[in-house]
């Protein structure tokens, strides 16, 4: 009996133990760790796009995390009119796994979480796929996930974080390798902060919001033209 309750006692530890490591694996503190630099491809064709919204724009709509509200803190990328938006191919940017799958009301969104930082995840929307994703699906870096849904609307990416004291949002742009911003170099952008408002910026020049729509945009750029 006593021998039982010792095996059931230890089989509980074990579990909690599990328990606290995978949770522990799934935060990660951006304030105190600085954001990771990780992401080695494009989630989009770079060549096909025009320009991109800055992070914290007053674009599209408040897409905002636990500790910021009534800005846009993803990134907008639209293509050149001249082209067929609908045949521009939409890439995994990291290795992962899906964990949340969305219709829209323009092509599926995909959440797509990462096996190198887990507390890290990748919003991707408005994904026309030719075949139905499932929950756990495995992702391979820089695997096609699909095309963009078309010219109704712009292609999306954001980027939260699990951090111990909520969900946050960083730029696309702070998780890209060196070697990826330089492909940005490349169409114009001399240093990250061209495609970000920062959060003393967007606070000294705020929005205005009525639910999740803008009814204000700011006087701040709010895109940056690829060259």
């Amino acid at each position: 009996m006593l021998m039982k309750r010792i095996t059931t006692f230890l089989s509980i530890v074990f579990l909690m133990t599990l328990l606290i490591s995978f949770f522990s694996c799934s935060i990660y503190n951006v304030d105190s760790k600085g954001i990771p630099k990780f992401v080695s491809v494009n989630y989009i064709e770079l060549d096909k796009i025009e320009k991109i919204s800055k992070f914290r724009s007053g674009e599209g709509h408040d897409y905002s995390d636990n500790f910021e509200t009534c800005r846009s803190m993803k990134h907008y990328y639209s293509p050149f009119d001249t082209l067929v938006w609908n045949n521009i191919k939409v890439y995994s940017p990291v290795a992962g796994s899906i964990v949340r799958i969305r219709e829209e009301w323009a092509g599926t969104q995909l959440e797509i979480r990462s096996d190198e930082y887990p507390a890290f995840t990748f919003i991707i929307f408005h994904i026309n796929m030719p075949e139905t994703p499932k929950i756990g699906d495995k992702l391979a870096k820089g695997q096609q996930l699909g095309t963009h849904i078309g010219a109704q609307t712009t292609s999306d990416i954001a980027v939260g974080v699990n951090t111990s004291q909520g969900y946050k949002l960083v730029s696309y742009f702070d998780v890209m390798t060196d070697s990826l911003f330089a492909l940005y170099q490349g169409r114009g952008l001399d240093t990250r902060s061209d495609a970000i408002i920062t959060k003393e910026e967007r606070d000294a020049d705020p929005l205005n919001c009525d639910g999740e729509s803008f009814t204000t945009r700011g006087t701040l750029e709010n895109w940056v033209i690829l060259q």
